[in-house]
């Protein structure tokens, strides 16, 4: 039995450890079998949205799923922690470990306990292995458990980074896009602004940070879980208003060169399919079509009034809806997993975006009604 114990708490420390290394040092998809990290999420995920579906819709449910993102993070290193504590004791208490003891016989809680002081090097002397392969099991205990917590110290800035990276562009599109973004406010006010040369660098820049959300979220899965500061908004809505936009400038805008806005459909559809295959959420289509013909007119209406020129016909809308299927239902089944709401094609009322809501005052004026430019004399033009 000894012997036995022995090895189970070999292999749960190495488990541990490979555990740990792939999914803090190696940046890259690990694809075997069983990984103890993907099981916490899974597990701990399933319990965490019963419990933010006892909530009622809104920002108390928000709350309470913002938390698990880094909550689930810390719970898995401090299970990490416990675990190689355990394999520890485990070996000591299995190959029977000749320990000084003050006054009573080493029990397994006392192989516990100094694993325990040995991992964290708190070095307190009470109880101290008395054997040569005791003492380096010991040495190598404490070496592994300053590695170990170096590492995670050095592994939580860099999830922190990526996330306020992630959430940067998110945030720039409140007033570009709407809250909820969608394609039709983003094309309406950017054709009211008489400037579409703008749209290739907007595209531009989608298009690197859906390759840079696809890089990070391949590598750091449980970003995936990190929720945006507002309740409508979130990566999931980001990415599918880009890719909604993408494909409208694609088959339906005249005087437009196409071409940027396929690169960036094309990132961030590889984007949304990958993730969808990472996080295993087979495509589900939408319960709804999310541009119904009646929308699809009414989006029309407003950009050929801000000054668009439109293809029309069955031949363009046949070919929106092909590129639409090409990334919604695995939008949806993303939105589904993760709880996010998948964000309208064309809103159904004004609604007021984040940057013009306070507490304390009242609705802020719509951005195109704001002064744009200041003259010599203090007056705005």
């Amino acid at each position: 039995m000894g012997f036995i114990g022995a090895l189970a708490s070999v292999a749960l420390i190495l488990q541990i450890l490979v555990d740990a290394f792939e999914t803090t040092v190696l940046p890259r998809r690990v694809t075997h079998r069983f990984r103890f990290a993907r099981f916490f999420y899974v597990t701990t995920w399933k319990f965490w949205r019963v419990l933010a579906s006892r909530f009622p819709a809104g920002e108390w449910r928000e709350a309470v799923l913002g938390f698990f993102g880094p909550l689930s993070l810390l719970g898995l290193i401090a299970i990490w922690a416990f675990g190689l504590i355990l394999g520890f004791a485990v070996l000591d208490w299995s190959l029977g470990m000749s320990v000084r003891v003050p006054q009573e016989e080493p029990t397994f809680w006392t192989y516990l306990y100094m694993s325990g002081t040995t991992f964290f090097t708190l070095g307190y002397g009470d109880i101290t292995p008395a054997t040569t392969l005791g003492r380096a099991l010991a040495v190598a205990e404490a070496g592994l458990g300053f590695g170990f917590l170096a590492v995670i110290v050095s592994y939580l800035p860099v999830i922190s980074q990526i996330f306020s990276r992630r959430e940067v562009l998110i945030a720039l599109l409140d007033a570009r896009a709407g809250s909820p973004p969608s394609a039709a406010v983003f094309l309406h006010r950017l054709a009211k602004s008489r400037d579409m040369q703008a749209i290739d660098s907007f595209l531009a820049e989608w298009e690197r940070w859906s390759a840079e959300l696809l890089e990070s979220h391949l590598s750091f899965p449980m970003l995936a879980m990190y929720r945006s500061q507002h309740s409508n908004q979130s990566w999931i809505s980001a990415l599918t208003a880009v890719l909604d936009t993408s494909a409208f400038l694609i088959v339906a805008v005249k005087e437009h060169n196409p071409y940027q806005a396929q690169l960036t459909f094309a990132m961030a559809r590889h984007a949304v399919v990958d993730l969808a295959l990472i996080y295993k959420t087979p495509p589900i289509s939408p319960d709804l079509d999310r541009l119904p013909e009646g929308q699809l007119q009414r989006l029309r209406e407003l950009l050929r009034e801000a000054g668009l020129v439109l293809h029309e016909g069955p031949a363009v809308d046949a070919k929106l809806a092909e590129l639409r299927g090409m990334y919604e239902p695995f939008a949806n089944a993303l939105s589904q997993r993760f709880l996010f709401a998948l964000p309208a094609f064309v809103p159904e009322a004004d609604i007021a975006d984040n940057w013009q809501r306070s507490a304390w005052m009242k609705r802020a004026p719509d951005i195109e009604s704001l002064p744009i430019a200041a003259t010599g004399d203090g007056h705005f033009e």
